[in-house]
């Protein structure tokens, strides 16, 4: 990568710049802004911004970081390194997926942003929605997609225009959030893509988790990926400030390999790599395991007054 100047960040709630206590030191040099380190899912390595928590909300972000035009671009080239985990990640989404029924949602139009190779718009259409559609920045990863997916991606990122308004029935993101430069440009265009009653499915790292604040800077939340981090306090009021109604958020559960479970561990490489070949071995690699990992779901709506222009 060419050289670049990191610029700061605003609180995507509370719209203030600085105002914010440092949690984290910056641990990374202009190296780390490679496609490598920006592909998904990789082994945590301890690289990551400087992070702060808003002192008047409490919105954990990264300040500062690189462009979003150097970030897009990194996403753009990275790499589908977690298919492997596929189906356990289809198996976790999809329960929640399930779970909009109760809220009588018209299962039509849905919007996967972040959609990797379209594993999660596969479970869409076994659970009957009308139509698909995924976003996905990696070229890497929209070209891994089946046969029967891949023309229902648009390789890009989700921008201003991408899509018509009143568009989609369900918008979900899984794991995306965090990944936003920009959330609440994000979740004002989700409000204008999106049809009056219809719904957004959210799934996201929790910086409040036990296993997060244990762990500290050794979490594999905090990342050079992540610029911002929620909790289940600042989340729903991330959507509300963005003119959402929030239904509900819940600590959430996935579904996970114990080889994957493995690679977050934070222990020396060589005990890491003996653990992770003992792993890859029968019977631990069919075997699956559901817990609540530190993440949260949340379910936000769009109503009929949002659509009226009232907030």
């Amino acid at each position: 990568m060419m050289p670049c100047e990191l610029y700061p960040t605003r609180c995507a709630i509370c719209g203030t710049e600085g105002n914010a206590a440092e949690l984290y030191p910056a641990g990374f040099n202009m190296d780390a802004l490679s496609p490598a380190v920006f592909s998904a899912r990789r082994m945590p390595d301890r690289i990551h911004f400087r992070m702060v928590r808003c002192n008047r909300c409490g919105l954990v972000r990264s300040d500062p970081i690189a462009p979003p035009q150097i970030l897009n671009h990194l996403y753009a080239q990275s790499t589908f390194e977690y298919g492997e985990e596929a189906d356990n990640l289809k198996r976790s989404y999809g329960r929640y997926l399930k779970k909009l029924e109760k809220y009588s949602l018209r299962k039509g139009a849905l919007l996967e942003i972040g959609c990797g190779n379209g594993f999660f718009l596969e479970e869409a259409l076994r659970q009957k929605y009308g139509s698909i559609t995924g976003v996905e920045p990696s070229v890497d990863a929209a070209n891994r997609a089946g046969a029967n997916i891949r023309p229902w991606i648009v390789c890009d990122i989700m921008r201003p225009g991408l899509f018509p308004e009143n568009r989609f029935d369900t918008i979900c993101m899984f794991q995306v959030l965090d990944h936003i430069p920009d959330p609440r440009l994000l979740l004002d265009e989700c409000m204008r893509v999106l049809r009056p009653g219809g719904l957004v499915l959210c799934i996201n790292h929790n910086i409040d988790a036990v296993s997060a604040k244990i762990l500290g800077e050794r979490s594999p939340v905090v990342d050079i990926e992540h610029t911002y981090l929620y909790s289940p306090k600042t989340l729903p009021r991330l959507f509300s400030a963005a003119g959402f109604t929030v239904l509900e958020t819940e600590p959430a559960w996935n579904t996970y390999s114990p080889l994957y479970l493995a690679r977050l561990l934070p222990m020396p490489g060589p005990i890491k790599n003996g653990l992770l070949r003992l792993l890859r071995t029968w019977p631990f690699r069919s075997m699956r395991v559901t817990v609540p990992l530190g993440n949260i779901c949340l379910i936000a709506g769009k109503s009929e007054r949002n659509h009226a222009g009232v907030t």
